[in-house]
């Protein structure tokens, strides 16, 4: 039994699975099911996480039915992924490339067995330059993500530990799942995806541009800690 499917037992009631396939080529229906989970995850039903199950590495030609429309849709159902106001934790195992890092990296916590190794496909003897390379690079600057990226050479899982490409590394999956669930498991509403989106601005934003933005959220905290006191 891999490790992927010793957590399905203690999946509970209103938790959200998203299980993407890296073998898989890209189509409408990898995209749905990631747009299913979004609608789900943003219709304030109660529900506090997403867990997103990764593994497999696409096989050439994976390429031949691809067209730029459909990958600016999958691209786009990553971004909705990645602002969920609930948190979204990951499972990975083995190989991880293609569909499967897109998810990895679009995700708030990542737990990984020793098994992992992140690649980056390849069409016709070249590196694909999706997203994941923006996300990688975007990341940290380090010689495996350069190799990765250039050359394609894999990121082994101690390696991906180390660049805080994962959180951990783990024996014990459903353990470590059942540990960061118990942690984020208030963590879910616009407050969640207002930080997230603090911090991927504050790449990108001055100072000054970032004040005024930080200052809003602080008010609509303190505005929320008063009203749930005098209630």
């Amino acid at each position: 039994m891999n490790a992927i499917s010793t957590i399905d037992a203690q999946l509970e009631a209103d938790d959200l699975v998203l299980r993407i396939d890296g073998t898989k080529p890209l189509s409408a229906d990898v995209i749905a099911a990631v747009t299913a989970v979004c609608d789900r995850a943003e219709d304030g039903a109660g529900r506090s996480r997403v867990i997103v199950q990764v593994s497999g590495a696409p096989a050439a030609p994976w390429t031949e039915d691809l067209t730029t429309s459909l990958v600016s849709k999958w691209e786009r159902a990553l971004r909705r992924l990645e602002r969920l106001p609930v948190a979204t934790l990951a499972v990975a195992e083995g190989d991880c490339g293609g569909l499967a890092l897109d998810a990895l990296l679009a995700t708030d916590y990542r737990i990984a067995t020793g098994t992992l190794r992140l690649t980056l496909p390849v069409t016709d003897g070249t590196q694909w330059p999706g997203m994941a390379l923006y996300r990688l690079a975007n990341h940290a600057a380090s010689t495996a993500i350069r190799r990765a990226v250039l050359f394609g050479l894999p990121i082994e899982a101690a390696e991906a530990r180390d660049l805080q490409l994962i959180d951990e590394v783990s024996d014990d999956v459903a353990g470590s799942l059942a540990q960061i669930t118990e942690r984020t498991a208030a963590l879910s509403g616009s407050d969640l995806a207002i930080r997230r989106q603090l911090m991927f601005d504050a790449a990108t934003t001055t100072f000054e541009e970032a004040l005024g933005t930080h200052l809003a959220a602080c008010d609509l905290t303190l505005r929320r800690a008063a009203a749930e006191a005098a209630a």
